[in-house]
């Protein structure tokens, strides 16, 4: 699903004023994956996955050389509606027991701007594994919360189609078109915090 991933693994984007390489943990109180997929044809249903946890080694000299890889716990999924939920995390769409992850691993960093990169990888999920490409916007510089601890922030976006993953569900509606739709959005907000 769309930075499903990790993903995360996003920010990436912000190291133009740096002078050398450091490395990062995705912070997970602070970071939340979420995707949009349609439901009917008529409205989009939203959600998220649960723990998010990664590393980026970011170059601060140049961070197209940067790297990500962050894990996704599926367990955590949550719409807001338990049995939904219990549905998602059946053999009919993540199929938990078998795959209770979604990882994310960096190919290639393109810069777009100062606080703009492309971030390719692969996305592996239901135990397939396909390249994506983030949509990363970070903070330019880092920040130092009040108990001392050096942060950064983004945003990745991206779109996946849930069958190029071997998430195959579907019902049929009597008018026509499906309960739910291929394409689903991903949205994930990152804090990343500084190791020493």
């Amino acid at each position: 699903m769309r930075r499903f991933l990790l993903s995360a693994v996003v920010s990436i984007a912000l190291g133009p004023s740096f002078a050398s390489a450091s490395t990062w943990q995705v912070d997970s109180a602070h970071t939340a994956v979420q995707f949009a997929v349609r439901h009917l044809m008529v409205s989009t249903v939203r959600g998220t996955l649960g723990k998010a946890t990664g590393t980026v080694n970011l170059d601060e000299g140049d961070p197209t050389k940067s790297t990500v890889e962050a894990s996704i716990d599926v367990n955590g999924i949550d719409t807001r509606e338990p049995k939904r939920d219990q549905h998602l995390k059946s053999p009919d769409f993540f199929d938990v027991e078998k795959y209770p992850t979604v990882t994310f691993k960096s190919k290639k960093v393109t810069k777009v701007s100062d606080t703009k990169f492309k971030v390719a990888g692969d996305l592996t999920m239901h135990g397939v594994t396909k390249e994506v490409v983030l949509d990363v916007e970070g903070t330019p510089k880092p920040l130092t919360d009040p108990f001392g601890n050096v942060k950064l922030g983004g945003i990745a976006t991206t779109k996946v189609n849930r069958k190029d993953f071997g998430i195959n569900w579907s019902s049929a509606m009597d008018g026509g078109g499906v309960v739910v739709g291929d394409e689903v959005d991903v949205t994930i907000d990152i804090e990343l915090l500084k190791k020493p």
